[in-house]
């Protein structure tokens, strides 16, 4: 009897504390996680294993401290928060996940087809001028997905700038910015290509801000393909 009401105890303080977390999570992670944490600019943690949180220690962890350069920490909250919110974020895994619409070999051939390799890396094939997406379904959810693809502009990553630079030369770059400092100036052209330049030797720099070489689908994949596309992506799941 007395196990039995510990036990009783111990899943009601459990509940309550993910209730209490769900009001933190939809103040302070929503934003990016989305409501349910189903994913937005941040990765989906409606999934059982977090690939940074194998368990609730480290999950602590990163709530409080933050990923770089991505994630700011949740410094300010107590540890009470903190175990209530991290009880929520597990609570997320236990939901299932709904099928999408969409065949994933249909949006595999579109992949090739579209060419999709020739920016982007997919479990080690391409030439990772675009972000990798070996992983994309876990970071991403659906919705951020088709957004991509119908409105790039509209969902380029953190991190993600574009450049267009002008040599002494009077030759015409562009390409994804690797890094920069007062005097140089390293990026990634189409073709993979790594340049670095001193930034004396430049004549211009011009950094597209919110601008993407990714071309939109909208017009150019059926409501069908584009649900075939998403439900591929969305199936790249490299930590599970």
């Amino acid at each position: 009897m007395k196990l039995a009401l510990l036990l009783l105890f111990t899943a009601g303080a459990a509940q309550l504390s993910a209730t209490g977390g769900q009001a933190l999570f939809e103040q302070h992670c929503a934003l990016c996680h989305g409501i349910g944490g189903t994913g937005g600019r941040g990765p989906s943690l409606a999934r059982p294993r977090l690939l940074r949180a194998p368990d609730d220690a480290a999950l602590k962890t990163v709530i409080t401290e933050g990923i770089e350069p991505e994630m700011p920490g949740a410094w300010f909250l107590s540890d009470e928060d903190t175990a209530s919110l991290a009880a929520y974020v597990r609570s997320l895994g236990a939901i299932p996940v709904k099928p999408l619409p969409g065949n994933t070999e249909g949006g595999a051939k579109l992949y090739a087809a579209r060419g999709c390799a020739a920016c982007h890396t997919l479990a080690g094939a391409g030439t990772g001028y675009g972000p990798d997406l070996t992983d994309i379904g876990a970071r991403r959810s659906a919705a951020y997905l088709e957004e991509s693809l119908v409105k790039p502009a509209a969902a380029v990553p953190e991190g993600f700038l574009f450049l267009r630079v002008r040599t002494s030369a009077d030759k015409v770059l562009e390409g994804v910015c690797l890094s920069e400092t007062n005097f140089t100036l390293h990026f990634k052209d189409s073709r993979a290509n790594i340049h670095s330049f001193d930034k004396s030797d430049l004549r211009a720099i011009e950094r597209l801000r919110g601008q993407t070489p990714m071309p939109s689908y909208e017009r150019s994949l059926s409501a069908a393909e584009l649900q075939d596309l998403v439900a591929f992506l969305a199936a790249q799941r490299a930590d599970q």
